[in-house]
């Protein structure tokens, strides 16, 4: 952990923070204050100056005590004064005084006497008026409250792209239905394919008198209205999801359409281009002086610049604008390029579904082969597959594909990756299967060496296809394991492995960076759905989204294949 002075000063904010709100000596909690302001002020890098053996020098305001302090501090990154303190005051209490308008006194005094110790709870508080009651608030202070405490929660929480996905659609049905809309999108990082939002972008082109805003403000969905005007209105779902609709004229509807997609530095090396050219962009179109040139499409904004027009996902300012001027834009990936799934479960471990169940679904998906990989005993699921009873779903399966039409079901198996790295069933049953999809589902927090080495010893295997989930995380629950994913890379380039974009919301793992390291290395990536139901073909989607933020072409992907190329391709 790399300790600065701003973070050693930050430690002492905290411990004169709490010292407040329990009540302390003001001289003391001064002193405290006075140290971090010091500290921060302090031009060498005390960490490094205590390291290299040099004492700390005379500061003012720093005796003896706070200099032992600042030495714990910068050693160990670590403060036991401000442990022992924490434990002293409820857990969510510090972080009330993040909310604008909050001092420890009034956190105090909230606390004391409203009993109010959470983010959560000061939101229930100010929506029930009971902040107003407390001597020196008032109405206007809770409101302020509430918005701040509303605003902060919505940004301290993204939202994997799938779980947001419904509500964002349902809203679009709702405005597209407004007498006068003429086209609705959801812009922003939802549109370029983000694995998580953190608000919505609304855009809206509409003819004038359009009571789109209204209607939108009027939803069920909202909860409450932070502003609306004429041409901008923004909302809090119940959810506590944050809405901002924006209405723009059709003649402007392509240049806001660039500017509120973004990402910020795509859009920054745009306008930087337009003013070499003597132009201006914003979200209201392109410009040479006063004169409107273009913006009525996305198309005309980037033809301005003698730009192709460059896909959502791609506009993270990652050489996209560089490949398009050089005629080198890659062809994506599309959902209708997808022939088949190759990771999929039914009720015989962790599914909802029969195999007949899962087949149907897959071919009403338009797919034409289905793997079927429900995992194995050892994979901590209620009912996984011992060998045996793999052995008796590959005869069902081929039983099964005797008599059905439209699909093809392969047999395989998401075996468990122990931690040795060694695969938890026998090498004679792993060799009837058409595929062997491996996993990391325990022993998340192994070193990394010992991460790699499990990993690496799982693709040595001879009947090993498929790495699934590589990072193993959950969006906003667990982060993904520590591995050395050059080394990973290369061994699956060289055993002819594939790495999978698991398109479950909570995964989309890999992410967009390695998939665009994998595509550079020739690994082939597999989109596959992970479905748990027959529902969960719809996800492939969000895989295939996050594959295109990643540079991924239709030929990078192994189950773009027609079956029979790709057996050869499993075989060898």
């Amino acid at each position: 952990m790399t300790i600065n002075n701003a973070k050693i000063a930050a430690v002492f904010e905290e411990i004169a923070d709490i010292l407040e709100l329990q009540g302390a000596n003001a001289f003391r909690v001064r002193a405290y204050r006075n140290a971090a302001r010091v500290v921060r002020a302090f031009a060498p890098d005390i960490a490094e100056l205590l390291a290299s053996g040099q004492t700390l020098p005379k500061l003012p305001g720093i005796g003896e005590d706070l200099a032992t302090k600042i030495a714990e501090i910068a050693g160990t990154g670590q403060s036991a004064q401000l442990q022992r303190l924490r434990g002293k005051v409820p857990e969510g209490l510090p972080e009330l005084l993040t909310i604008s308008g909050l001092g420890p006194k009034r956190v105090a005094r909230l606390w004391h006497e409203l009993g109010i110790q959470t983010l959560t709870e000061l939101r229930q508080a100010a929506r029930s008026g009971r902040i107003r009651t407390l001597e020196g608030f008032g109405g206007r202070t809770e409101e302020r409250l509430l918005q701040a405490v509303d605003q902060l929660l919505h940004t301290s929480q993204r939202r994997p792209l799938g779980r947001v996905a419904p509500v964002a659609e349902h809203l679009l049905d709702l405005l597209r239905e407004v007498p006068g809309v003429l086209e609705a999108v959801i812009a922003g990082s939802f549109r370029r394919g983000r694995d998580t939002v953190g608000d919505l972008d609304i855009l809206v082109s509409a003819r004038a008198g359009c009571p789109a805003i209204p209607r939108f403000t009027a939803t069920p969905e909202v909860a409450t209205v932070l502003s609306a005007g004429t041409t901008r209105a923004s909302v809090l779902l119940h959810s506590g999801l944050q809405v901002d609709l924006r209405l723009l004229r059709p003649a402007s509807w392509g240049a806001g359409l660039v500017y509120l997609t973004g990402s910020k530095a795509h859009t920054i090396e745009l306008r930087r281009m337009a003013q070499d050219q003597g132009l201006k962009i914003s979200e209201y179109g392109v410009y040479r002086g006063r004169q409107r040139i273009a913006g009525a499409t996305e198309e005309s904004v980037y033809q301005t610049l003698d730009l192709p027009w460059i896909p959502p996902e791609l506009r993270e300012a990652q050489g996209e604008i560089a490949a398009a001027a050089a005629g080198k834009l890659p062809k994506l990936v599309e959902l209708d390029d997808l022939r088949g799934d190759l990771h999929a479960h039914t009720y015989a471990s962790d599914g909802q579904n029969s195999l007949e169940e899962m087949a149907a679904a897959a071919r009403d998906a338009g797919l034409q082969y289905l793997a079927i990989t429900d995992r194995t005993w050892s994979a901590s699921v209620a009912r996984g597959l011992d060998a045996d009873a793999l052995a008796r779903q590959i005869d069902q399966i081929d039983a099964l594909n005797a008599h059905l039409t439209g699909i093809t079901l392969l047999k395989g198996v998401e075996v468990e990756i122990l931690e040795d790295g060694s695969l938890d069933l026998p090498d004679s049953l792993l060799a009837r299967l058409d595929l062997v999809v491996g996993a990391v589902h325990s022993a998340f927090a192994l070193a990394k060496k010992q991460q790699t080495q499990r990993l690496l010893r799982a693709l040595e295997h001879p009947h090993f296809s498929i790495l699934a989930h590589p990072g193993a995380r959950l969006l906003g629950e667990r982060p993904p394991i520590e591995y050395d994913f050059a080394a990973v890379l290369e061994a699956a380039r060289q055993r002819g492995c594939a790495l999978e974009v698991n398109a479950q919301p909570e995964r989309l793992d890999l992410d967009d960076v390695h998939c665009r390291a994998a595509r550079d290395a020739g690994v082939a990536i597999a989109i596959c759905s992970g479905a748990r139901s027959v529902d969960d073909f719809a996800c492939l989607r969000f895989g295939v989204g996050q594959a295109r933020r990643g540079w991924v072409e239709a030929a990078d992907v192994l189950n773009t294949r027609p079956l029979a190329k790709l057996r050869r391709m499993l075989k060898r």
